[in-house]
């Protein structure tokens, strides 16, 4: 049985619970597949067989508490004990990756790691934590990151609550769209501000 099928049972047996354990564990570091179980639970929402708020509360609960205890991890293991965790799940590029995110984006790559490029996440708190960002500011950008995430896929699930095995498959599609998406303004948005700053000078 695959893991989707496992979150599936549980969210089917245990409710919002369920939901809250996955993504606690999956913020931390564990590989599970929650941005599709956030599209099945939206699914389940327009069924009748899960209610909205226990799904939207459990889910940001969830994600928001195993971000900060990556953060702590983090912050009082060091680099060293990042590092050895890193290899022992094969993760060392995506930490790399991750402190060049920090370095480069700083608050702003907290945001877009909860729910445009989540398989980064788990390192990036980590290396917020290690190279001691403040705590206010990454809860700041790691709260309003999951709430894009979270209300994002279960909107995504109740859209199309008939079309999940689809979806699922196209859930890694999903993410380059909503990255274009990003891109794409931000090239707006640096496009308009040099055009304001000419019509300055």
């Amino acid at each position: 049985m695959d893991l989707q099928a496992v979150l599936l049972d549980a969210m089917a047996t245990y409710g919002a619970f369920a939901i809250f354990t996955a993504i606690l564990l999956a913020s931390i570091g564990l590989p599970l597949p929650t941005s599709f179980l956030l599209v099945a639970a939206g699914s389940f929402i327009t069924q009748g067989e899960i209610d909205f708020w226990p799904v939207m509360i459990a889910g940001m609960t969830g994600a928001v508490l195993g971000d900060h205890i990556g953060y702590g991890i983090g912050r009082i293991g060091g680099q060293p004990l990042v590092r050895r965790i890193s290899q022992r799940f094969n993760g060392e590029a995506l930490i790399i990756q991750a402190e060049k995110t920090m370095h480069t984006w700083g608050g702003i790559g907290i945001f877009f790691s909860r729910w445009l490029l989540t398989a980064a996440g788990p390192y990036v708190n980590l290396t917020s934590g290690f190279t001691r960002y403040p705590l206010l500011h990454f809860s700041i950008w790691d709260i309003l990151g999951e709430i894009v995430w979270v209300t994002l896929y279960v909107q995504v699930g109740r859209l199309f609550s008939d079309q999940l095995a689809t979806i699922s498959d196209t859930l890694g599609d999903l993410t380059w769209v909503l990255l274009g998406v990003v891109v794409v303004g931000l090239i707006g948005y640096k496009l308009i501000q040099s055009l304001h700053q000419n019509a300055v000078n």
